[in-house]
């Protein structure tokens, strides 16, 4: 990367807390529920946080649940909220829409050996036929990020997405590992904020992500 190279600015959103996320049922790719109160509040809360920030574009996943997130965050900004597949969560096959209980109970003796790999194994382990690996999920989202970086050079760009990709996307990148990001790490409606000439990705700022320190693990 040289010195003239223009970076674009990222706030990598999670959606607010659903109806499904509150009753503890799976919403991957394609099962969708609405945003709580809660999760509107959530939303709301981003947005002040982030007002006196000039944003050039906003692209949301296309699921409800981001779109809705994106909308609350931009209300009083005269920008269209973009939505893409892309953005998408992860995708669980025939356990969307099912309790996350019955989805570890079912596959516990694969999430066993998925939890004994290490980071690169887990990224292209397939618990089961028709749900995506973590490196097919990281993939689609990363390759649509390094795409904006390059149109959209030394930009700012809000981005909402869902909370597996933004965890697959912080260890593939090299900021964190597994062990460092919980299942739960990832909280509705925290962000990070990201840098990228297209290439090279820099994490600037995280806010409302849980990391375990080496002590924890």
């Amino acid at each position: 990367m040289s010195n003239n190279t223009k970076l674009t600015t990222f706030y990598i959103v999670r959606h607010g807390e659903t109806v499904f996320n509150k009753k503890g049922i799976m919403q991957g790719n394609i099962i969708d529920s609405p945003l709580t109160k809660r999760g509107e509040n959530q939303a709301e809360r981003v947005r002040k946080k982030l007002s006196k920030l000039h944003f050039d574009e906003i692209f949301s996943s296309d699921l409800f649940r981001a779109k809705r997130t994106a909308e609350i965050i931009t209300l009083e900004r005269k920008l269209a909220v973009k939505t893409t597949q892309a953005l998408r969560e992860q995708n669980y096959g025939r356990y969307e829409g099912k309790p996350y209980k019955v989805f570890h109970e079912s596959l516990r003796k694969l999430l066993q050996k998925y939890e004994r790999l290490d980071d690169r194994k887990k990224m292209h382990f397939r618990v089961e036929s028709g749900i995506e690996t973590d490196k097919e999920a990281v993939s689609r989202f990363i390759t649509f990020i390094r795409e904006i970086a390059i149109a959209y050079a030394g930009k700012n760009i809000l981005v909402v997405s869902h909370g597996d990709v933004i965890k697959y996307f912080l260890i593939h990148v090299g900021f964190a590992t597994y062990q460092q990001l919980s299942e739960n790490a990832i909280e509705n409606c925290s962000y990070i904020k990201v840098q990228s000439d297209g290439i090279v990705f820099f994490i600037k700022e995280t806010n409302g992500i849980y990391m375990r320190e080496a002590k924890d693990i």
